[in-house]
């Protein structure tokens, strides 16, 4: 591929598209403490969708470099916004798992948990915006192709199950008022955060 063609890609509307939504999602990650339950899972209500329809979008690249990228979530920085998540989600963390490829067929249940969901997830894109950030093309292109195996082989799937897991909390029962620890800030748009209003370029008088 000429440089011409490389620049083209990595610079392509749909990857800085992706880009936008993965670095928004990041930050709701690693703000979690700064909301209450509510806000965060009304959050991620809106903004895994929009992953998900953002990195199907993505081109697919051909890797250009024979050494493998360099990974920039340690296991500590995973373990450490896991336990963020673990914190406020509490009680309501687990949730059965119906898509499992090791089980789909058998009779046996199983039990996920969405903040690992999440964390999994984030660890992907952490690695790819890091790597993005440095500049090269060639490393762009190569995280690029990285990223898109990875939606399709494994955090594709993980979306898709925990925000079914987030929805059933949201439209449930869940009285979200006894929330402990992290309380709700006067004023805070819990429905469409201004992230989201900027991305469609939604009119702000909008209800």
């Amino acid at each position: 591929m000429d440089n011409e063609s490389l620049k083209k890609l990595v610079y392509s509307k749909n990857v800085v598209e992706f880009i936008t939504v993965a670095s928004e999602f990041c930050g709701i990650i690693e703000n979690v403490r700064k909301f209450s339950l509510e806000d965060n899972l009304k959050k991620m209500q809106l903004i895994l969708p929009l992953l998900y329809l953002k990195a199907a979008l993505l081109p697919n690249p051909a890797k250009l470099m024979e050494e493998e990228l360099e990974k920039f979530v340690s296991e500590m920085d995973y373990n450490l916004q896991l336990q963020k998540w673990l914190e406020v989600l509490g009680e309501h963390d687990s949730f059965y798992e119906v898509f499992d490829p090791d089980i789909q067929f058998g009779e046996e249940i199983t039990t996920a948990s969405i903040s690992e969901s999440l964390i999994d997830i984030y660890q992907d894109l952490k690695d790819f915006l890091t790597s993005y950030s440095i500049g090269d093309e060639l490393i762009m292109n190569d995280s690029l192709y990285d990223c898109v195996f990875h939606f399709e082989q494994f955090w594709g799937q993980r979306l898709v199950n925990v925000l079914r897991a987030i929805h059933m909390l949201i439209t449930g029962d869940i009285d979200f008022s006894e929330d402990s620890g992290i309380t709700h800030k006067p004023g805070t748009q819990t429905v469409r955060p201004e992230w989201f209003d900027k991305f469609f370029n939604a009119g702000s008088g909008e209800e």
